[in-house]
């Protein structure tokens, strides 16, 4: 299914468009009633993304991203 819109109204409402078009539908961007773009869903990825490992992290500790309170109280101002 395909919809064509003026180029005021895709600038006006581009987040709605793109959301109508990951949804699948394929929206034709027009200026003075001639067709000059086509907004259109991107296929599924081909491979799934795999990661490098390059800081060959192995474990992170529990408390990894807990706040530190000395940190805080320098932050507060106070010394």
């Amino acid at each position: 299914m395909s919809r064509t819109v003026n180029l005021y109204e895709a600038k006006t409402h581009l987040s709605a468009l793109v959301e109508a078009a990951e949804r699948g539908e394929e929206i034709i961007i027009a200026k003075n009633g001639v067709a000059k773009a086509r907004l259109a869903p991107l296929g599924p990825r081909k491979r799934a993304r795999k990661p490098s490992k390059l800081m060959r992290i192995s474990f992170i500790a529990d408390d990894f991203d807990a706040p530190d309170p000395e940190i805080e109280r320098l932050f507060a101002g106070e010394e």
